[in-house]
Formats: structure tokens, C-alpha cells, sequence
């Protein structure tokens, strides 16, 4: 029986060997993997070998991934979008609070009572009143990014008596309906900055999105507003959210991304990257992780790839050819008439495209398939080919 071997490039939870079971091998030290498991590790300099088919960030961020160069070498990332959901959204709920009661300062002030013996007591009472903050309850959150987290927050939210609004204008089908009935849907994002108390933000880091928050766009929120970020540090422009706590624009600031410049800045909560440290959380991420990488090396299915479309198909014939291929016009039809051309039949096939890229799965009824997969690899625009 042929022995998968698996790449693992941070400890990953032991359920994921289970998951995989008998036939996957998975080690740090892995020669010439198959697939690989990452969570924060970054790979942008890392050599792949030749071998590898797939790997799966245990994790929703793939910026630690150098996406375009394994897509062009055919290989497919997966992540796994709501598996530390829960764990986030707790963690946002708790940013909340902590935004609004001063808890954190309140602690670390407390802390300088001990000693103080008998006194302790009146001290407390005279001094707290430097702590107060208002009740999350009747006041408007903004949503900024409905997926998996987004949503979950926004109904938790909506369920501690807070108003939410929320903006994502590329909303899954499926998170819409999970969103409760009862969140309001901004039209534009200049509606979250004009009408929130408290702003939370849900969204990947890119090109487009980085320093989302900015002096411009803080300039049009509510005085006092309060930020939570616990999705990509990026998304903030650090300079203009120090400037903005120092003139009492925004009263506070959750980051679960510390930084040297914000860490020690009044108004400034810094969470050590927490949001998915839950043993739930690494156990579910791992699962999924490894299911995603078993179907695609066993079978060629994708789901919840960010470089490839979603396809899947349930084997109807002996031997099942996958084709990562470029995009272009005629390249279904010349894939067909390739394999036909071997006087081989197609028992059934599924295509779909990505942007730039499209994913082929062919089941056929032959035994030896390596003269299909010759002729495919003559074509133009194929990048990878697998027989099954």
C-alpha cells in the first residue's frame, strides 16, 4: 500500500494524523511530501519539491503562503475558513467589553494595591471611578466582513442587545443565511464609519484593503468610537490610529496583532494573536485541514481552496485524470478531444474556472492512463496533470 507522506511545518494537533489514518505519514522532516500542513510558518522562501500537490493552512490567513508561485507550479492551497470561527468571535465579544470597562488598566492597577494591607479596600473604591466605561447594551456595532466570524459576531453581538450593522458586498450565499434577520445591511462602508459606536473588522489583508482604517476614514466616524481589530494588523494604518487616540477620536483600540510602535500606546489593548489558541480551535482546523488534503490527493476534489475553483465528483469509472490548466478559450474542448484521441472514453467530466486558472476532473475506463496524460501535456495552457 502506497504511504502518503505529509509535511508538517509547525506542530500541528495529533487529530490530524488521526483524521488521515492509515497510508499518510506525516513528519517535519518529510522528503519529497506529497502534501503539507502550515499554520503560521512563513514559505515565501521556502524550495517546494517537485512532489508536492497540495497544502493546507490550518487557518483562515494565507499571507504566510506564496500563493501564485505554488499555482503556477499546479499545486492547491487550502485553508480552513470556519474552523477557529468560534474562537475568534469569543475573543471579539470579549474585545468588546474590555474596549468599552477599562478592564485591562483596571486590572494592572489593581495590581499596584498589594501591600497596602487594610487599605486595600478604600483604595478600591476611591480609585476606580478612573475606570468607568459604558455598556455595550443599545449601542451600534459595524460589521465590516461577513464571513464565518463576521457573522458570528454580528448575531452574538445582536444578542447582547447591540444594534449591528454589517457591510460585505461579496456576502456568501451561505453566510447570508446564517446572518440573523435582525442585522442591518450598510450599502456602503461610509454608513459603518458614519452611524457605529464600535467598529469590528472581518476582512483579508490585500492590496486593496491594507490601511483600510485611516485618518480619512476616521475623520468620518463617531467621536469616541471604539475599534477592534482581530483580522490582520495591515488593515490599520498605526500612525493615524495613534494620532487618533491621542485627540480622543477613538477611544479605544483592540488588536490582536501587537507591534512595537502600539504596544505601551494609551487606548491601546495588544492581544498576543490569540484568536485561534483554543485546543477546540487547532483540533478543528486540523481535521479540516486533513480532509481537504486526503480528497484531493485521493480523489482530486477541491474544497475551500483559495488559488482553485471548488470542484467535486463522485468516481464513475476505473481511473479519474485531473487537469490544472489556464483559463482560456477552447481549452475544455481541446482537453476532450485530447483524451478522445487516445480512443479513450470519458465516463464523466466537471470543469470549472477560477479567475486566471480552471481545475478539469475526467473519470475514464482504462487501466493505464499514461499516454492520456502524454497528450494533455502537449497542449497549450496545461499546468498539471494527474492520473488517479
Amino acid at each position: 500500500m502506497e504511504t502518503f507522506k505529509i509535511k508538517a511545518y509547525n506542530k500541528i494537533s495529533k487529530v490530524a494524523a488521526d483524521t488521515l489514518g492509515n497510508g499518510y505519514e506525516i513528519s517535519d522532516s518529510a522528503e519529497q511530501p506529497v502534501g503539507a500542513i502550515v499554520r503560521s510558518a512563513k514559505l515565501h522562501d521556502e524550495q517546494f519539491p517537485e512532489s508536492l500537490l497540495a497544502i493546507a493552512r490550518a487557518g483562515a490567513g494565507v499571507n504566510n503562503i506564496p500563493i501564485e508561485r505554488l499555482t503556477d507550479m499546479g499545486v492547491a492551497v487550502f485553508n480552513t475558513p470556519s474552523a477557529n470561527a468560534n474562537a475568534v468571535k469569543e475573543l471579539v465579544i470579549l474585545g468588546l467589553l474590555i474596549s468599552s470597562r477599562k478592564v485591562v488598566p483596571a486590572i494592572e492597577w489593581a495590581k499596584e494595591l498589594k501591600g497596602r494591607g487594610d487599605e486595600v479596600g478604600a483604595l478600591v473604591e476611591k480609585g476606580k471611578g478612573a475606570f468607568v466605561g459604558p455598556e455595550i447594551r443599545g449601542k451600534t456595532l459595524g460589521v465590516i466582513g461577513l464571513g464565518a466570524i463576521g457573522v458570528l459576531v454580528a448575531n452574538a453581538a445582536h444578542h447582547l442587545g447591540m444594534t449591528v450593522v454589517g457591510y460585505d458586498p461579496f456576502i456568501s450565499l451561505q453566510n447570508a443565511w446564517n446572518l440573523s434577520h435582525h442585522i442591518k445591511r450598510a450599502e456602503n462602508i461610509s454608513e459603518i464609519y458614519e452611524k457605529c459606536d464600535y467598529i469590528s473588522l472581518h476582512i483579508p489583508l490585500n492590496k486593496d484593503t491594507k490601511d483600510t482604517i485611516n485618518k480619512d476614514v476616521i475623520s468620518k466616524m463617531r467621536d469616541g468610537v471604539r475599534i477592534l481589530n482581530f483580522a490582520r494588523d495591515g488593515l490599520v494604518n498605526s500612525q493615524d490610529m495613534i494620532e487618533a487616540l491621542g485627540s480622543g477620536k477613538v477611544s479605544s483600540y483592540v488588536v490582536d496583532f501587537p507591534t512595537d510602535e502600539m504596544i505601551n500606546v494609551p487606548g491601546v489593548v495588544c492581544i498576543p494573536h490569540l484568536g485561534a489558541s483554543t485546543p477546540e480551535s487547532e483540533d478543528n482546523c486540523a481535521v479540516m485541514a486533513a480532509h481537504e488534503l486526503a480528497d484531493y490527493i485521493e480523489n482530486g476534489n477541491i474544497t475551500n481552496s483559495v488559488n482553485l475553483p471548488a470542484v467535486s465528483m463522485p468516481r464513475s469509472a476505473q481511473m479519474r485524470v485531473t487537469v490544472i490548466h489556464k483559463n482560456i478559450s477552447g481549452m475544455l474542448s481541446a482537453i476532450t478531444s485530447a483524451v478522445a484521441s487516445d480512443n479513450t472514453n470519458i465516463e464523466n467530466l466537471v470543469n470549472k474556472s477560477r479567475g486566471e486558472y480552471a481545475y478539469t476532473i475526467l473519470d475514464i475506463n482504462k487501466t493505464d492512463a499514461k499516454s492520456v496524460e502524454k497528450r494533455l501535456y502537449e497542449l497549450e495552457g496545461i499546468i498539471r496533470v494527474r492520473i488517479i
